[in-house]
Parts: structure tokens; C-alpha cells; sequence
């Protein structure tokens, strides 16, 4: 039997000194905190900027301002009958957006993978995507509002508009972009035509498709917001307005700072939607 030469003592004396290995909680407690400081630091000094008279708090009023004035009014803004709850503003804004986005991402799938597969309806629809897609989702409010009327209806719709034709594209130019030798082995396999379209092409365009609503989340995110300004009395777009025809630059400031955070917060449940249910593909940022 071969002796066991064991291991000289500074090695051993360097494995006893080497640094612990961070804990998960530890990782992610020093992440939370890399990403609260820069915004920490922001409002420290806009509050001091407020403080010392270098910018006038009528003009740009500080968090302490704008978020003292929502729980003075009890998280309602607006008049009598015609005033909104802001938890109930936001929730319909993002109810909005959701759907639209929705609709337009399932929509953009079957119409991407059906040109795709077919020489007619490419034929057919192709040039009509991409006729329509430069229109900026803003442009359609008019004809949202005449076709539909003012309501949820019309904002869904316009979201909508400002996510299917991109995604449509982007759908066919995923197929097209699909390793070839994945499909060939499939198919030596024995896969069928159908098996080949569930199992290998769907599986590796909707990642890439899903990125790309995310990108276009926030112009659709603006696209709602500016249909609630034209029109609809509930919303945080409304709320800014509101603000405006008010001149209450707590409630501007107050309307802004919410369009950020809850943009924020929806792009980050998409990521994580990304990360979880599309397990499969790289991990993305």
C-alpha cells in the first residue's frame, strides 16, 4: 500500500487562514445595500439642496415635501367625487400596461411564428408589420379613443400597439436566427414538423422574444401614461396632470416619483419572471 504523505504545514496553515466564503444572505445584503446608497445619497442631497436655499422648494419639492402632502390628503388626490386613491392609480396604471403587454407579447408569438412558417401569410402580413411598427404607440391615442372610447379599453390598446409589431419582428427574426444543427438533429431523431416548432425553434425564440418586451416595456410604460393624460380620470399619468392643472408641484413631483419607482418595480418582476420561468437561457440582467 502507498503511504498518505500529508500535506506540508504551510498549507495548512494557509487553508486555516483563508477567508470564509460569503454567505448567500451576506451577498445579497451587500447587493441590497450597493443598490439603496446611490438613491440614499440622492435624496440626502436634494433635501439639503431644499434646506440650504440653493433651489427653491416650490420648484422642486424634496421627498419630505411631496410624500408629507399624500399622507396628509390620505393617499387621495383630486376633488369631491372626482378624487382618486393613489394606491388605486397606481394599480390601474400597472393593470393597464400588463394587459396590453399581455395581449400584444401572445399576439406577437402566433403572428411572428405563423410568418414564419408560411410563405403566404409572410407574403401577407410581413409588409403590414413592418409598415406599422416605426408608429409610436403615442401616435394611435387619437384613433384609440375614437375606435374604443376613453377607457381601459384604450389604453390596453395602445399598449398593445407599442409592443406587437416590434415583438412580431423580433419573433421572425429570432426563428431565422435558430442553429440549424439543432433542427437537423431533431429531425434525425425522428421528430415531426410539430415537435420540431414545440421543442427545439419555440423554446429557443421565446427567451430572445421576451428580452425584447422588457426593452420595449417602458416605452410602453410612457404609452399609458400618456393615454391617461388625454383622458382618463384614474391613473398615474392623470395624477400628474392633475398636478399641473392644480400648479400643486407636490403632487407633479409626487406623480413623477411614482412613474419611476412602479416602472422600477414591473421591469424587476419581469426579470424575474425571465430568470424563473425561462430557466433554459442565459442569464440576463
Amino acid at each position: 500500500m502507498s503511504a498518505v504523505i500529508p500535506p506540508p504545514a504551510s498549507l495548512k496553515a494557509a487553508a486555516a487562514t483563508a477567508p470564509a466564503k460569503a454567505s448567500p444572505w451576506r451577498r445579497r445584503g451587500l447587493l441590497a445595500l450597493a443598490t439603496l446608497l446611490p438613491w440614499v445619497v440622492l435624496v440626502s442631497l436634494w433635501e439639503l439642496a431644499i434646506a440650504r436655499g440653493w433651489v427653491q422648494a416650490s420648484l422642486l419639492p424634496p421627498p419630505s415635501s411631496f410624500l408629507g402632502y399624500a399622507v396628509e390628503n390620505q393617499l387621495r388626490v383630486g376633488f369631491g367625487n372626482d378624487a382618486m386613491s393613489i394606491p388605486g392609480a397606481i394599480l390601474a396604471s400597472v393593470y393597464r400596461v400588463l394587459a396590453g403587454m399581455a395581449l400584444g407579447f401572445a399576439a406577437a408569438l402566433v403572428t411572428g411564428i405563423a410568418i414564419s412558417k408560411s410563405g403566404i401569410a409572410s407574403a401577407a402580413l410581413l409588409p403590414i408589420v413592418r409598415g406599422l411598427a416605426p408608429i409610436a404607440p403615442i401616435a394611435w391615442i387619437p384613433l384609440g379613443i375614437m375606435l374604443l372610447g376613453i377607457g381601459n379599453a384604450t389604453a390596453i390598446f395602445i399598449v398593445f400597439t407599442g409592443v406587437f409589431f416590434l415583438l412580431t419582428l423580433s419573433t421572425v427574426a429570432s426563428v431565422a436566427s435558430v442553429d440549424q444543427r439543432l433542427i437537423k438533429t431533431a429531425r434525425t431523431f425522428g421528430a415531426s414538423e410539430r415537435q420540431v416548432w414545440q421543442w427545439v425553434i419555440f423554446p429557443a425564440v421565446l427567451p430572445q422574444v421576451f428580452t425584447m418586451l422588457r426593452i420595449n416595456f417602458f416605452a410602453a410604460w410612457m404609452a399609458v401614461l400618456a393615454a391617461e393624460m388625454v383622458g382618463l380620470k384614474n391613473g398615474v399619468g392623470m395624477m400628474v396632470i392633475l398636478g399641473r392643472e392644480m400648479f400643486n408641484g407636490n403632487l407633479i413631483m409626487l406623480g413623477i416619483c411614482i412613474v419611476g419607482v412602479v416602472g422600477y418595480a414591473v421591469d424587476s418582476f419581469l426579470l424575474f419572471v425571465q430568470r424563473k420561468v425561462l430557466w433554459w437561457q442565459a442569464s440576463s440582467h
